[in-house]
């Protein structure tokens, strides 16, 4: 089991969750945050410091996002286990489903 960002994290990006991480798995995307699953130790620090509610115990991610959990996962399909996310920095793409998207909360 994991944990998983879902839609509302699309172009707010607030890191609250990716400086309280104490394992470094949580990984920038161009428009949203993802979490590496086989990196997660199921701690769950990151949850309560989101300040959109965008983090979800996968057992707990709502109906309507439940691609989410691919979306999180399959990110990683190219990038694998980096072994932190500060080693990467600012990763330039997103899972195709978040790049599709139109512009989320005002972002432009």
């Amino acid at each position: 089991m994991t944990y998983i960002i879902g839609q509302p994290c699309v172009d707010i990006k607030d890191r609250a969750c990716v400086d309280e991480c104490p394992v470094d798995c949580i990984y920038e995307g161009k428009r949203m945050l993802y979490i590496q699953p086989d990196e997660c130790v199921d701690c769950g620090a990151c949850e309560p410091v989101c300040p959109v509610e965008a983090i979800y115990y996968e057992d707990d991610l709502p109906e309507d996002q439940s691609e989410y959990y691919d979306v999180n996962v399959k990110f990683f399909d190219d990038l694998g286990m980096p072994g932190g996310a500060a080693k990467l920095g600012v990763i330039d793409s997103d899972h195709p489903l978040v790049a599709a998207l139109p512009p989320q909360n005002g972002a432009e």
